[in-house]
Formats: structure tokens, sequence, C-alpha cells
């Protein structure tokens, strides 16, 4: 069967591409977000959580167009606001702020909780404006965000989402194939921050509460999106911090980065270098990974 096209890992036949220049033609009126989701609905094309995988059809869709195989109507102004344009601060959420000094054995007993979605979700991304030095972004793709309370006091934050794609550190230390990392990368979860603020002076809880956040992830992420997470990530700017918590709770150095950013013109370093810090959540993490579908 002739095979026109490969997107993400599907391969488009002529037979598909007739299929789909039908469906634009039995529905002239929808926009390209409506027929993305159309064709996901005629193929069952889904997320493991059940979801359309809307946004990976419409690049699909456009890769077809571009290369004159269908014909997708013009690009509708959209009247709906985006959130992920939204580049407003958060608003503040007030905080008990009162210096907290106490040994791990002295602290109330911290709590985790994720709040994603709930009525805690302004506090935690007010926290981290405010609080970490990169500030808040909005993630994009798979996230959780996880408040560490003792008491009713905020101690940590952490935030997490899909992995990057590419990370030459992380694909060489896990020995995946192109393939292989297409179908398992949504098993790796990217510590994007952890925080903790800047009144919490407790001796050793950092990595204390990340071998605690790490157990307790996996378990977490497939109440959300119906499957688990085997490796976890981050970057460290060693221009600011040496992963001191990172390394004393089981995580390993994979690399560096090369400072050129994904989006890279000139091949030369244009930010800080950063090292890869990985952790396997699993023992049997690479067996995990390389059988997702």
């Amino acid at each position: 069967m002739d095979i026109v096209l490969r997107h993400q890992g599907r391969a488009v036949t002529l037979l598909d591409v007739e299929f789909i220049r039908a469906l634009i033609a039995a529905h002239p009126e929808a926009s390209r977000r409506k027929l993305s989701e159309l064709l996901c609905e005629a193929w069952n094309w889904r997320q493991k959580n059940g979801a359309l995988r809307a946004m990976v059809c419409r690049g699909l869709m456009l890769a077809l167009h571009r290369a004159g195989h269908i014909e997708l109507p013009p690009v509708k102004q959209r009247q709906k606001h985006n959130p992920l344009a939204d580049r407003r601060a958060p608003e503040p959420v007030e905080v008990d702020c009162s210096p907290l000094y106490a040994s791990l054995h002295e602290m109330e007993p911290v709590t985790f909780s994720q709040v994603r979605r709930t009525s805690d979700e302004a506090m935690f991304n007010s926290l981290m404006h405010t609080e970490h030095y990169l500030g808040y972004t909005k993630p994009v793709g798979e996230s959780l965000k996880f408040v560490a309370s003792s008491g009713s006091r905020p101690v940590a934050l952490f935030a997490w989402s899909s992995a990057p794609r590419h990370l030459a550190p992380r694909d060489r230390y896990l020995r995946w194939s192109p393939e292989q990392r297409r179908r398992g990368i949504g098993g790796v979860a990217y510590n994007t921050r952890y925080l903790i603020p800047s009144w919490v002076h407790v001796p050793h809880l950092a990595s204390h509460l990340l071998a605690r956040m790490t157990r307790m992830l996996s378990p977490e992420w497939e109440k959300v999106y119906g499957h688990g997470v085997y490796f976890a990530e981050t970057f460290v700017d060693t221009s600011r911090h040496r992963g001191t918590c990172y390394r004393a709770a089981n995580w390993i150095f994979l690399g560096r980065t090369t400072g050129r950013g994904k989006n890279d013109q000139t091949g030369r370093p244009n930010r800080t270098l950063k090292d890869v810090l990985g952790l396997p959540l699993r023992d049997d993490f690479r067996e995990r990974l390389l059988n997702m579908q």
C-alpha cells in the first residue's frame, strides 16, 4: 500500500488521503480544528487517557496540505481566548511567610497534594511566580503540580510536565532508537520547577521531600492521564546551583546541554549550560519505556 507521509509514527496511505478529502468535502463549513477532531473520531485516534489526539492530527493534516495532497480551508480568525497566550503574572495569594526554623523530626507531618485544577492552584502559581528565580510559566502538554505542606503551611512546590522529545544525554542513557523514543517519551516526566520557599529553613528537607515526591509521581500521573511515568529528568543551572538535593536523592548525572536551545540557528551556545539529571522510577524502567504503545 502506497504511503505518502509519516507523521508522529503514523503512516498515511493514498486511501487515507482519499478519506480525508471526502471528510473535508462533507464538512465545507468546518474549521481546521473541527476537521482534525472529526478525523480523530473516525480513526479512533486517542491518547491513553481517552482524549482525542487532535493537536497531532492538525499537524498531520497541515503536512498533507503543504505537500499538496489535500486542500484545507483557510485559517479562521479565532475569537476564543487562548489561555496559553496570556502571559500576565499570577494574582498574588496571601500565604504565611513567617520564618520556619526546625529539624525534619520537629516538623509536623508533611503531606502532598496534587493541586492542578483545584482551588489551591492559584496559590501554587503565585508562590512559584514570586519565589522561584525562573518565575511561573503555564505548562504545555501533560502536567501536574504538587504542594507539600506542614500543617496548613506550604513548604515545597513541585511542577512536572511532559519531557522534551529530544534530549541527547537522556537518549544516550536510555539507549533507545528514534522509534522507541517516539513510543516511550510519554513515560518520562520533566521536573520543570522545584521550590523550597525562602522562609523555610529545615536542613535536609529538600532531598527528603524530593525522594518522597518521586515515589508517588507515577501513581499520581496514572490517576490523571491513564498511564504511569517510569523515568524522571530535570535541568540544573550550574551557574546558580549544584543540584545537591537531587544528587542526595540518588538522581544520576546524565550529561550537559549544548547551550543552544531547540530553535538554534547558529550552532553556537547562546544560553547557560545545564546539567541533565535523571532518576529511574522503577527497577524495570527500561522495559516499561520500550514497551509503551
